[in-house]
């Protein structure tokens, strides 16, 4: 069935990832994390849920696989200009014991979106999955793969010895139920400039179920602002935290602050029940500066994402 994204989809969607995630953590794609399922449809929905649509294949009463297509749309953003979306993103998850089901993922999304330019990003360990993409017509995304390239890693730590958090002087951790959704908002807007992030987002973001306010950090700097923030988001079937989005604003850098962050924020979430902790980037050549800081820290690479493309 075909219908627009709900939020009890994505319910269903993350209690996927949670089977998935614990049998085989590496066909866990980027954007069919849990927590990236919370974040991606809470700061979207209102904006952009009318061009969000998806098919749900399910086993007796257990989702096994879905598809989210993300149809051409208008983006406003934060400066007042519009991004034109023309093409179509598929973003979906298929559980291993029913890996056949991703050839009627790829038959719906290419019925869903004929006539349009296509992408999707399957994970590299899974080969089954990879071959079925191939034989449906879909290759190398080469503007996704390059230098400067848009592909992710999935990078993971545990959280049995931690580091402890160090900041500058008159620095200081807070949460952003202390901070107020004005400044977390803000926050998020300084680190990652032009942007369609707006405290409506925020609010969708706080009312998804995964959201937990005392794992939503800061950093506030003397002046008063907010100079790094992050959110993370607790799996508790799987002990795992994850984090999304990771930013710090471009007048705080090179201080340290993201790395204490992510310290403090492992610690806490270690406090809250998590064993482990997982956080994606950028993974080209090109983009070393979010992997040396989580390197820094401890993680290491687990799986990354395969850009591939078909066009209209």
């Amino acid at each position: 069935m075909t219908d627009l994204l709900t939020a009890s989809d994505v319910l269903l969607m993350q209690e996927l990832a949670q089977r998935v995630t614990a049998v085989r953590q590496d066909l866990v794609n980027s954007d069919a994390a849990y927590g990236e399922l919370a974040w991606n449809w809470g700061k979207g929905h209102a904006a952009q849920g009318a061009s969000w649509v998806r098919r749900l294949w399910f086993a007796g009463d257990d989702l096994v696989a879905w598809g989210w297509a993300q149809l051409p749309r208008s983006v406003r953003l934060n400066d007042g200009s519009v991004k034109d979306v023309t093409g179509a993103y598929l973003a979906y998850q298929v559980h291993p014991d029913h890996a056949a089901l991703v050839d009627e993922v790829i038959d719906w999304f290419d019925a869903t979106a004929d006539g349009l330019e296509r992408t999707v990003l399957p994970g590299a360990a899974d080969e089954f999955g990879l071959e079925r993409w191939a034989a449906h017509g879909y290759g190398p995304d080469p503007d996704s793969l390059g230098d400067t390239g848009s592909w992710t890693q999935l990078n993971e730590r545990d959280l049995e010895v931690l580091e402890t958090p160090v900041l500058p002087d008159g620095f200081r951790f807070r949460t952003a139920a202390e901070a107020g959704p004005e400044a977390a908002v803000q926050s998020h807007v300084d680190a990652w400039g032009v942007t369609a992030y707006t405290l409506e987002s925020y609010e969708g973001v706080r009312a998804t179920p995964a959201y937990r306010g005392d794992l939503h950090f800061l950093v506030e700097a003397p002046d008063g602002t907010m100079a790094a923030s992050t959110i993370m988001w607790l799996d508790e079937a799987n002990k795992t935290a994850e984090f999304e989005p990771v930013g710090t604003h471009p007048g705080y850098r090179r201080l340290g602050l993201g790395r204490a962050m992510l310290l403090h924020g492992m610690d806490r979430a270690r406090a809250a029940g998590a064993t482990h902790a997982t956080v994606a980037c950028l993974g080209a050549p090109g983009h070393p500066s979010a992997r040396g800081l989580y390197f820094s820290v401890g993680f290491s690479e687990i799986s990354r994402d395969v850009p591939l493309l078909k066009p209209a």
